[in-house]
């Protein structure tokens, strides 16, 4: 009886199963230093370090003057959906209607969102090698099984329709890809986006395909759902104003699927949070109406930036290889040739993995943090984000530099 009775009153099986996020200790760490007045060069923040653009911020100041803080639509306003719409067909070539687009609280919600509609209990998903961190627990919550995938180095982590053949099952319900990646910073060519939803429709798998990045694009970006009809079917295309406007503190994100997809996430999001923030939502129908010529500016700003870091690591750092960015803000750079001195000469906790310990390292004596390959499912690697100005991200590579060399 008494343990009828702590089960009933302890978590549920669902919050005892989710795994904390892999950079929580490091996170944990940094706060804790910045608390006792040391200063960090911090490039293992995901977020852009530019502010929300003022057209923007005048959207969101219309509607409060015009008192547009009622409840609204589920899936959005109508107006925001249209500019979606509009966004989607003249820079991606791909046609969508109002009613296949929702509007959610940021990206987080649109996966969250779409695993709930789509996934039965014990439905498998292929996540690639390195992921971005939530993908798995989402997954889980939702109760699917998250399937990692690995992908090879030589092909710089990307997935491709082989990989797709050899992991897939009966049970295979969605594949996850994130194009631009976080934390790899590539981006699939159209070819090998061809294949990939090749191989999806023939066996009926969908494809999340988390477009976040998209616009932080070093070359050309090709969206899944514009591949083929049959692609643009079984994509559920993730989207949102974060990384590329930017507004990642307004939480506005959106899904473009199939109008039933789209009925069921909107039934489902009805129960669970509404529709986002109305002030937040008209900023967005500003920032997609105007916003263009700053996007462009940050994203000339980030690949400056990404260019002086990579010419840096080719001069400075040549024993530490890495994957050459075509998009997003990030390096992933391999510390794997430093690995047996490093574990060598260091004590670390037991069960730690190595790109852990040597981030923990690296904020403790350096004073730099970043994110450690094993929160993405890769050890041996780190994740640089170069979401900061150009000398600060300078700043960061030569001690990073000066603490591999101690190795």
């Amino acid at each position: 009886m008494e343990k009828n009775m702590s089960d009933r009153n302890g978590l549920s099986q669902r919050a005892k199963n989710i795994v904390p996020s892999g950079t929580i200790a490091i996170n944990a760490r940094v706060f804790e230093m910045q608390e006792a007045g040391t200063e960090i060069i911090n490039l293992s923040v995901g977020e852009p370090d530019f502010n929300t653009p003022e057209q923007a911020k005048q959207g969101a100041v219309w509607a409060l003057e015009k008192n547009k803080t009622r409840y609204d639509k589920v899936p959005g306003l109508i107006e925001l959906r249209r500019e979606i719409c509009r966004k989607l067909r003249e820079e991606n070539g791909v046609e969508y209607e109002p009613d296949q687009i929702v509007v959610t609280n940021g990206a987080k919600q649109c996966i969250t969102n779409a695993c709930l509609a789509l996934l039965n209990p014990g439905d498998e998903v292929l996540i690639p090698e390195p992921y971005w961190v939530s993908y798995p627990e989402i997954v889980k919550i939702c109760g699917g099984v998250p399937v990692f995938v690995k992908t090879k180095r030589e092909n710089d982590f990307k997935l491709t329709a082989e990989e797709i053949g050899e992991y897939a099952t009966e049970r295979t319900k969605m594949v996850i890809l994130c194009n631009p990646s976080n934390p790899l910073g590539t981006v699939h060519t159209r070819e090998e986006l061809q294949a990939l939803a090749e191989a999806c429709v023939k066996r009926g798998i969908y494809i999340m395909a988390d477009e976040v990045y998209e616009r932080i694009c070093f070359g050309d970006f090709v969206s899944m759902a514009s591949i083929s009809p049959e692609a643009k079917e079984m994509t559920v295309l993730i989207n949102g104003l974060s990384k590329s406007i930017p507004m990642t503190g307004w939480r506005i994100g959106y899904t473009a699927t199939s109008t039933e997809l789209a009925k069921a996430i909107t039934a489902l999001q009805g129960h669970i949070t509404s529709h986002p923030s109305t002030v937040s939502q008209w900023a967005g129908v500003e920032a997609l109406k105007s916003c263009g010529e700053y996007t462009a500016m940050m994203v000339n700003a980030y690949r400056e930036r990404m260019e002086a870091a990579v010419a840096f690591l080719r001069s400075e750092m040549p024993e530490v290889s890495f994957i050459e960015p075509k998009g997003a803000f990030y390096l992933f750079l391999d510390i794997s040739s430093v690995r047996e001195k490093f574990l060598s000469r260091e004590k670390t906790e037991e069960g730690m993995p190595y790109s852990t310990a040597f981030t923990l390292k690296l904020l403790n004596e350096e004073h730099v943090a970043v994110a450690p390959g094993a929160a993405f499912g890769v050890d041996g690697f780190i994740r640089v984000a170069y979401a900061t100005d150009k000398d600060t991200l300078l700043a960061g590579m030569a001690r990073i530099r000066d603490f591999v060399k101690r190795y």
